[in-house]
């Protein structure tokens, strides 16, 4: 199994391309030259934000404080520009995991290719040559990752204050409005 590791990366972001309810979502890693742009589902980006912020927030409560974990994002560390460009997908992320590596005192995400082997169960299961992008992080960047991502998935189309799907610049159907155009 193939895998590009980045221990602690110059930069470690989420990001998207493309117009709201057309966007396609990245994890996007560098490391000086070196570039890797993993696509996935909006909802990953979100779970694994919200994640990020739990396993942060249990590492400080079980150490007493005393892991080099911020409370919050420390103010230099955030990062509002664009994903580096051109971004070329190396591979779409089926699975993801997350650990804390408490020797090394970093966060470990690791995104796992989607697969093209389907199970026993009928579910797709990594090929043995499926790729594996692997990041380290401190704390620090690790909040600071979680922050940017949330803020990606929230900047999307706004939702409808009836129903909660979201709304088209045109409006759309709501359902709780039998059908009407809003």
């Amino acid at each position: 199994m193939p895998v590009i590791d980045y221990d602690d990366p110059e930069r470690f972001v989420a990001g998207t391309v493309g117009e709201p309810g057309q966007r396609t979502f990245f994890l996007q890693a560098t490391s000086g030259h070196r570039v890797t742009s993993v696509s996935l589902e909006k909802q990953q980006v979100a779970v694994l934000a919200e994640r990020v912020d739990e396993l942060l927030d249990e590492v400080v409560r079980r150490t007493g404080g005393q892991a080099p974990v911020p409370a919050m994002t420390p103010v230099g560390l955030a990062d509002s520009a664009p994903l580096s460009t051109p971004v070329e997908e190396d591979f779409r992320v089926g699975t993801m995991s997350l650990t804390w590596d408490a020797d090394a005192e970093r966060v470990v995400i690791e995104c796992l290719e989607v697969g093209e082997d389907v199970g026993e169960d009928g579910e797709l299961e990594p090929s043995p040559e499926a790729m594996v992008m692997r990041v380290s992080l401190t704390g620090a960047a690790a909040r600071a990752f979680a922050k940017r991502a949330v803020a990606v998935v929230e900047a999307g189309r706004p939702p409808c204050p009836f129903c909660g799907n979201p709304l088209d610049p045109e409006g759309h159907i709501c359902p709780r409005a039998n059908g009407h155009r809003r």
